[in-house]
């Protein structure tokens, strides 16, 4: 089946998360990524445990249907054959510290000259510009910067980061939309463009109703748990055999809700009728209906929830979330062969399209695995 980016070509001179995901995103949908590695291999996620094999599981998991290309940037003849290579790309993405690019003559405005048409899109941590352009940004000081640590965590806890990589993942997904955006403003213009993405603007940006209270009302939001700033009761309860996530929305479903845990009273009750005086009277509240949700298992109150059409579902450990039916029923779990390492299992891309089947032709690379494929092509340049 055709893929909607077949013939798009892409030069990952990226590492570690945030750029190779955002690339393995373009990748899934038929562009043709190549990763230019250093023969030392510089990409750390590759010494990441766990391990498969002797492969890190960290690396496979931003790295399928790509392929991996050996080149010393520092080495006079191997910078000739990126720059060969960039005269026939569509889009270089590259995560260095700002100004790193630049030192080794392959900056945005050197790339523009040998193709005009190329789309370079850098990833780092705080950007190009501003005074701190030139530091280090890694995925947990992001969180920590950006606020998102000091409303994640226990109400009487320290400031906690995400148990994932949340500022990478993120970024990922604005590298993936921006080159698109990029390449549809290429048909237009027939020119291409430099796209400069910093994790901390990208967390920023994501701090959506926290942010938008501060900046509109000079609300600073505190760290509430399993709750929600605005919205109650909207948390996790334990029940007999574990704890269970329960979101009433609305005043409609806190009715419904009520009836279901039959206390159908408290929706007349002045302390809980509307959503604002159950946030101003959320700790008796939620002691309340503690006290009921105990009283049965999690797979008890998720039937009632599910026949109210409250949403509310189990805390799983990441074993019980990989294998719960509805994930089976999307098929979500992927499994490819690995030249090296056998069977492979990744977690597929969530984008299910009507009219196209995502392709998973490539195993993430081992290092350097490709670099043939493209030396005879560098070769017949020069020949012809």
């Amino acid at each position: 089946m055709k893929q909607p980016l077949e013939g798009i070509r892409i030069l990952d001179l990226s590492r570690v998360y945030a750029a190779p995901a955002g690339s393995m995103i373009l990748a899934d949908l038929g562009a043709e990524v190549t990763r230019i590695e250093h023969p030392n291999g510089m990409d750390s996620t590759r010494d990441w445990g766990p391990y498969i094999n002797g492969q890190s599981t960290y690396y496979l998991c931003a790295n399928r249907n790509k392929k991996s290309m050996i080149l010393n940037l520092k080495d006079e003849a191997d910078l000739q054959i990126l720059k060969e290579l960039l005269v026939d790309a569509d889009v270089i993405v590259e995560n260095f510290k700002t100004g790193d690019m630049e030192k080794m003559g392959l900056g945005y405005e050197e790339c523009k000259k040998l193709n005009p048409r190329i789309i370079y899109c850098s990833v780092t941590g705080f950007g190009h510009t501003g005074p701190l352009a030139a530091e280090p940004g890694f995925d947990p000081v992001i969180q920590a910067m950006s606020g998102l640590m000091d409303v994640t965590g226990a109400i009487d806890g320290e400031p906690t980061k995400v148990g994932i990589p949340i500022a990478d993942i993120l970024t990922a997904h604005y590298v993936a939309i921006s080159i698109l955006a990029a390449l549809r403003m290429r048909d237009f213009t027939n020119e291409g463009q430099s796209i400069d993405l910093s994790l901390l603007d990208v967390q920023i940006s994501n701090l959506a109703n926290v942010a938008s209270s501060y900046l509109n009302g000079g609300t600073i939001s505190k760290r509430l748990g399993n709750s929600h700033n605005n919205v109650a009761p909207y948390q996790v309860f334990h029940c007999s055999d574990g704890p269970l996530m329960v979101c009433v929305g609305s005043d409609r479903q806190f009715e419904k809700f009520c009836k279901m845990i039959d206390r159908e009273e408290w929706v007349l009750d002045e302390r809980y009728k509307t959503n604002t005086r159950r946030k101003e009277n959320e700790g008796e509240l939620v002691e309340k209906i503690a006290e009921i949700l105990i009283q049965k298992t999690r797979d008890e109150w998720i039937e009632q929830l599910q026949k109210y059409k409250i949403p509310g579902g189990r805390v799983n450990t990441i074993a019980e979330a990989l294998e719960q039916p509805q994930i089976i029923a999307r098929n979500m779990i992927g499994e490819i062969e690995h030249p090296q390492y056998g069977k492979v299992k990744f977690v597929k891309n969530p984008m299910q399209f009507s009219g196209l089947n995502i392709d998973y032709k490539l195993a993430p690379p081992i290092l350097g695995e490709h670099t043939n494929q493209f030396l005879p092509l560098t070769s017949e340049r020069k020949n012809g």
